[in-house]
């Protein structure tokens, strides 16, 4: 038996706080004049963090959890040179690489996560840092239908993970620096298993930081900060995977091509629009096999499985470009997604055991939210260009691997191999 009702909880994919790396990005450049005097620093540090807080429930009976435990080594280097041109734009951001070990507090049924995480750390002023970070756990405990039935959090062994934390700077000791940290963390597989509920964690930590390389400040630099833009067209080719729902939890593929151009000012803000083009296996498959809601409401979508499995839409793309590494959101609207209101109702779904003993499924309702998820699609990730965008070159390539997503919930992990070809590069006047 089927029938469509309104759900009365949803899960929602905690992926947004990425967008941190570039909207913090944007807003925290430093005014400076068109000569910037400044002393060089590409000194680097060594750090250990110490962190404690709270692991939240993922889903209903979600098993007890004790204070969550974890300790970061991290690599940070200062960015105060001549070479990186995107820097004294971003008010010149330490970035660097953190090793973590994070135990949720039930190590039988959530266990632990062993994380390796770029990151970029901004000063919002002398005493507070802003840092934000996006990379790879590894988790030692996932959901199991028989063994660990109330962990619908994780379901995979390599996840994504994410970090936003604010540090206030306690004081500093010869050469060592000390802080108190506040933050967030976030570990979700970006839809390529179900149940994918995420890990969500609120974590309060103390830090040290170690000096291993003496500052070069004995050099002054004499930085140009002259304002320049080009124009560029990109052209990107992917392969995701997701799965469609917790029945149809195999994975398979989501081939992507997509064509944007726009702008590129100061050789580190990218802006631009674009078309895409997806096709997913699931939605293929689903209807090719003449599935129970193909079946029973939408027939049609067998007079051409080919079409009703593609999503067509445009987007607007934002990149931070940093040396050979691209930080990349888009925003878009989908033109066309047929096949996502069948997604929709087997995700938002539920099924029960009535009285009789019979199993009742009951659908999710296409109501204004779902509109708004069918419209609305997001693409979050990090690119790695062949060439150094430093030395603005007029062909590169670049690898990418992003989370795509309907508004903030994730539809698949993708890998792309894209071209960009730069035109001349103008002085704004």
């Amino acid at each position: 038996m089927i029938s469509t009702n309104r759900i009365t909880s949803l899960n929602y994919s905690r992926k947004n706080n990425f967008i941190l790396v570039i909207l913090v990005s944007l807003f925290n450049v430093k005014s400076f004049s068109q000569e910037l005097k400044i002393h060089k620093d590409t000194s680097s540090f060594f750090g250990a963090e110490i962190l404690v807080g709270k692991t939240m429930e993922a889903n209903t009976d979600f098993p007890e959890t004790n204070l969550q435990l974890g300790f970061n080594i991290n690599y940070t280097q200062n960015n105060i040179t001549e070479n990186k041109l995107w820097a004294p734009w971003l008010g010149f951001p330490k970035t660097g690489i953190s090793f973590g070990i994070y135990d949720f507090g039930n190590t039988e049924k959530i266990g632990r996560a062993y994380t390796l995480m770029p990151f970029m750390e901004f000063n919002i002023s002398k005493k507070w840092n802003l840092y934000t970070g996006v990379g790879l756990s590894f988790m030692d405990t996932q959901f199991n239908t028989i063994t660990n039935p109330f962990n619908k959090a994780i379901t995979t062994d390599l996840n994504w993970s994410f970090k936003s934390f604010f540090y206030y700077n306690l004081f500093k000791l010869k050469s060592t620096d000390f802080r108190l940290g506040l933050g967030y963390v976030h570990h979700s597989n970006g839809h390529t298993r179900l149940p994918n509920q995420g890990l969500n964690s609120f974590l309060a930590s103390i830090a040290a930081s170690f000096k291993s390389s003496e500052e070069q400040d004995v050099e002054e630099l004499v930085i140009n900060k002259t304002p320049t833009r080009q124009t560029y067209y990109s052209v990107r080719a992917g392969l995701g995977q997701n799965v469609l729902s917790e029945v149809f939890n195999d994975k398979k593929e989501v081939y992507s091509f997509a064509v944007s151009a726009g702008r590129i000012h100061n050789n580190t803000f990218k802006f631009g629009g674009g078309i895409y083009y997806r096709f997913y296996e699931h939605y293929y498959d689903y209807i090719k096999n003449d599935e129970e809601l193909v079946n029973t409401m939408y027939p049609h979508f067998r007079e051409d499985p080919f079409a009703y499995a593609s999503n067509l839409g445009i987007f607007g793309t934002a990149e931070l470009l940093l040396g050979h590494i691209g930080i990349e959101v888009d925003f878009g609207l989908n033109i066309s997604k047929p096949f996502y209101k069948i997604d929709w109702m087997l995700n938002q779904g539920y099924d029960f055991v009535n009285s009789q003993g019979e199993t009742i499924v009951v659908l999710g309702e296409l109501d204004t939210y779902y509109e708004i998820k069918r419209t609305i699609s997001s693409k979050l990730g990090l690119k790695y260009y062949f060439i150094s965008n430093d030395k603005t070159p007029k062909h590169n390539f670049f690898i990418g691997a992003h989370i795509n997503a309907n508004l903030g919930q994730a539809d698949f992990t993708e890998l792309s191999f894209g071209y960009v070809r730069r035109f001349n590069l103008f002085n704004k006047k």
